[in-house]
């Protein structure tokens, strides 16, 4: 008889081994199941079948732990029991309301039909609300910690409550006595060596991040990524002079396409290259880009880190740092704070004589000038643009069909709502024309922004316009940065073009007459230098 033991095993109990260890010895024909009833199976347990959930996700606060450490544990755990364990990975594939069967598929796939589980021959060790999918396929249900389902009352610390524990001790969580008490010596031994503990205390005081380690739930990835490999090669071309050979990393590297291009570059054949992303999914992508040979230096390498938290390098060692795109969603998922702390940290991991290039978005010089904003009303529906739409292509095909003027009412309503945020507005008329009459940094938000309804709902959350270049360069300097020679501010003129006139004009008014006022700068190019 085999027992398979789901879970994301990230720290693994006394409790646990003692209650395995009991019924391998004692056998299961006076076990009780999760409802109390004894299982009454006189065969003996031959094996225990540890189905590791979340297997690709790490460096998390729902998983912090990754796969090659769980196992590593689990191994040393059930050397003592007396029967052969088996350790298997088990995706993360989203929600699925048949988990259960999809994890018994993939153990008979992984172990190539050597572990085939059913209910005939199998019974299922499980306290979380996963055990009635079991349930429903017909497998009996060891508790473990679960000492009343209906109430779902545990007899003892469940593994998660440990973790959160850990994550909460104030110092060294090996001085925690209930933590000691509690965590079997497997995970004791692995947490320690491996400093996880500190570790997952940081993940835990993370505000920025979500518990899978995303800024936002609301981006569309496939869009966002889209967005940034059409624009990479320029960033690239823009970016090449201020490269300093060496160790040169990306933060934020989404892909890794800006790294690509700097991996075939002859001038960096011997550099270190090193990408941190934030996002799970396109930490994933470009482990494997890497595999696939999409990188033309081999010392390349990527790490899934909130440079916001901590260093993301180790201190003095970096010669260049690139950041694109980045910053202004520092300050607006985290907040002021956040935003010095990550440029200080930056300055803190450059080597003297290393360069951060930070290429963002840029407010205008003089962001509170009162403008009349002239918008477009013939390009589009002029009605329904309060109407609640399902988010992904419905929403994108909602907004795309509102005129200028509507997605100006739209964005009004939308912009930064759940931060609190005052969008202050007022309609005049001039000439029989009428004008919404604003400052030019909330004009200047809107007009950045009203064309990216592929990820609406994530664009609602940023602010492009918190800093002008003067704030940038005080903020640098006061951190120990010397502002280097190339560095600009710039209007991007194909917007300019393509996407601002004649859809949201920009006006000023003067001794009673409005005349048109040219585009603010839109973005950035900065160069901080660490001087020697």
């Amino acid at each position: 008889m085999n027992i398979l033991f789901p879970g994301r095993h990230h720290l693994l109990t006394d409790f646990q081994f003692k209650y395995l260890y009991r019924i391998v010895q004692n056998g299961l024909l006076e076990e009780p199941d999760v409802n109390g009833k004894p299982l009454g199976i006189s065969q003996p347990v031959t094996r225990i079948v540890f189905a590791t959930t979340s297997a690709n996700h790490a460096n998390t606060r729902r998983n912090p732990v990754p796969f090659y450490l769980r196992a590593m544990a689990l191994l040393d755990f059930q050397q003592e029991l007396e029967v052969p364990g088996f350790v298997f990975p088990i995706d993360d594939v989203g929600y699925l309301k048949d988990f259960a069967s999809y994890t018994l598929k993939k153990i008979r796939h992984e172990s190539e039909g050597m572990v085939d589980l059913t209910p005939q021959n199998t019974v299922v060790a499980c306290s979380s609300p996963v055990l009635k999918m079991y349930e429903d396929l017909g497998f009996r249900i060891l508790p473990v910690e679960l000492a009343d389902r209906k109430t779902e009352e545990l007899s003892t610390h469940s593994p998660w409550d440990l973790v959160e524990m850990i994550a909460q001790t104030e110092g060294d969580w090996l001085r925690n006595r209930e933590v000691f008490d509690h965590v079997h010596q497997a995970s004791y031994l692995i947490w320690s060596r491996y400093r996880l503990g500190p570790k997952v205390q940081r993940l835990f005081s993370d505000n920025m991040l979500g518990a899978d380690g995303d800024l936002t739930e609301s981006r569309d990835y496939n869009s966002y990524v889209r967005q940034m490999d059409e624009i990479a090669e320029l960033k690239f071309k823009e970016t090449r002079p201020f490269i300093r050979p060496g160790r040169i990393g990306d933060i934020g590297c989404a892909v890794g396409t800006w790294l690509a291009y700097v991996s075939h570059d002859e001038r960096f054949r011997e550099s270190d290259l090193i990408g941190i992303e934030i996002a799970f999914r396109l930490y994933r992508i470009c482990l494997q880009r890497k595999e696939n040979g999409a990188f033309g230096n081999p010392n390349i390498f990527f790490a899934q880190k909130n440079a916001v938290a901590g260093l993301c390098f180790e201190p003095m060692s970096m010669h260049t740092i690139h950041t694109s795109s980045l910053t202004h969603e520092i300050e607006s998922y985290g907040g002021h704070a956040d935003l010095l702390a990550f440029i200080q940290n930056r300055y803190a991991e450059l080597a003297p004589g290393g360069v951060w290039i930070n290429r963002d978005v840029l407010g205008p010089d003089r962001p509170d000038e009162e403008i009349w904003l002239r918008l477009e009303e013939g390009d589009g529906r002029n009605y329904d643009w309060e109407t609640p739409v399902q988010e992904g292509e419905a929403l994108e095909s909602y907004l795309n069909g509102l005129s200028t003027h509507a997605r100006f009412l739209r964005f009004a309503r939308d912009f930064r709502r759940e931060e609190g945020y005052d969008f202050q507005f007022e309609w005049k008329e001039y000439e029989s024309q009428q004008y919404a009459v604003l400052s030019l940094r909330d004009a200047m938000e809107f007009i950045s922004k009203k064309d990216y309804t592929g990820n609406w709902q994530s664009e609602m959350h940023e602010m492009f316009c918190f800093w002008n270049y003067e704030d940038w360069m005080v903020a640098l300097k006061e951190a120990g940065f010397h502002i280097a020679a190339g560095s600009s501010k710039y209007t991007n003129q194909w917007l300019v073009d393509n996407r601002y006139r004649g859809k949201a004009d920009l006006f000023l008014m003067e001794e009673g007459k409005l005349k048109p006022r040219e585009y603010p700068v839109t973005h950035m190019l900065m160069v901080a230098e660490k001087r020697l």
